[in-house]
């Protein structure tokens, strides 16, 4: 039986991946008088004195609500709501193994930006924090930012900054393989959506100013009058060089490919015309940009995959459990630029320079310590920033 067949054998056996548990034991008649009526009278009466009392009275400091409107699922595409619930339940499973964060899956049926605004704002106030998950472009980006607006709770769209963070952390350390400064290196990001326009400008703020990105049509180019808003922001911060075509062109000289687009895009020759030992970071699910075995046999130095298969799996699960698990420890009202930044250093800092080869520049997603070490940074940027409740 293959793993798709096994998988599903799982979940019809599992009949979901979730239940609640009572963390309040009721075998007396006191046991329920203090969890219910009338003891519970008290604790609401403290709430409605002072709403941030919620956070120490109920569950709320540590429950994150997983959002997702169906219309960006995995490499399904838009496949609704409904099809979209295993695996938000699989994201909730990922929140309570690996952070001991409690989260509920909710799959909102509508996509238009209004209402999920709206539906998602109306229940905030039952979370300490927001994962928004598989929402397609544009719209994610117009949903995350007014919910932000409008929540006194992180707000955060894990396809595009958790991506981005782990991103972030295999390139410091790849570069360190390969013996190449940031400042020095040239960039081509391949699939410029929610993911690939996030890590982009999360590299930008990180000083890796050379960068050249790539779409279905090729090259961004500043000034394009085609580019939608997202793509036009971006080009005016990139592509100094005023490069036109292709991704193959685009390649020419480069030192770093990272891809979050679709299988088969890049090939061998691709490859070869790139800078002394490249590093190909090729994220496509299930099939990369290029195989890892293909890429090393035309020059590749060192290759990330978002698969478990091959080394350097480069995956978002080193990134939002710690995250969220950080943000809720100490009430942070917000995730800022700053807390992804040190979400990623403490990431790389998990590869000590002892440990540090081409198969091996990252932690695996199976490392239960990094949610901590992710955890401990994003919570200590915020109480340095002044954005922790408690």
């Amino acid at each position: 039986m293959d793993i798709n067949a096994e998988s599903l054998a799982l979940h019809y056996e599992l009949k979901g991946k979730l239940e609640v548990v009572s963390r309040c034991p009721i075998q007396t008649q006191k046991d329920l008088s203090l969890a219910y009526t009338p003891g519970v009278a008290t604790p609401c009466l403290e709430i409605q004195k002072d709403p941030a009392k919620s956070f120490a009275l109920t569950r709320r400091q540590n429950m994150v609500a997983v959002i997702t409107d169906g219309s960006a699922v995995l490499g399904l595409g838009n496949i609704g709501p409904l099809a979209g619930m295993p695996v938000m339940e699989g994201k909730c499973v990922l929140f309570k193994e690996f952070a001991g964060v409690d989260a509920f899956p909710i799959c909102v049926d509508t996509q238009d930006v209004d209402k999920m605004v709206e539906t998602i704002a109306l229940i905030s106030k039952s979370f300490g924090g927001i994962n928004l998950e598989d929402i397609s472009a544009p719209r994610c980006f117009e949903v995350e930012r007014r919910l932000k607006e409008i929540c006194d709770i992180p707000v955060f769209h894990d396809d595009q900054h958790g991506t981005a963070v782990v991103i972030t952390a295999a390139l410091t350390n790849a570069l360190k393989v390969v013996g190449k400064k940031k400042e020095a290196v040239r960039i081509v990001i391949n699939g410029i959506g929610a993911a690939g326009g996030a890590a982009a400008k999360l590299l930008l703020d990180q000083g890796f100013s050379n960068m050249t990105l790539c779409d279905k049509d090729g090259i961004l180019c500043a000034g394009d009058p085609n580019l939608s808003d997202h793509h036009a922001q971006l080009a005016a911060r990139t592509n100094q060089e005023g490069r036109k075509g292709s991704l193959a062109d685009a390649l020419v000289g480069a030192d770093v490919f990272i891809g979050v687009s679709r299988p088969g895009l890049v090939t061998g020759e691709m490859v070869e015309t790139m800078a002394k030992d490249p590093i190909i970071l090729s994220m496509a699910n299930p099939v990369p940009e290029i195989m890892p075995d293909i890429a090393k046999a035309h020059g590749a130095a060192v290759v990330g995959t978002g698969r478990s298969d091959f080394p350097n799996q480069i995956n978002n699960v080193l990134v939002f459990p710690g995250l969220f698990k950080g943000a809720l420890s100490c009430g942070a009202v917000q995730i800022t630029e700053e807390m992804k930044h040190a979400a990623a250093k403490a990431l790389a800092d998990m590869v000590s320079d002892e440990e540090l080869s081409p198969d091996y520049i990252l932690p695996s997603p199976l490392n239960r310590a990094a949610a901590d070490a992710v955890a401990n940074a994003v919570a200590a940027e915020a109480r340095r920033a002044g954005i922790a409740r408690f």
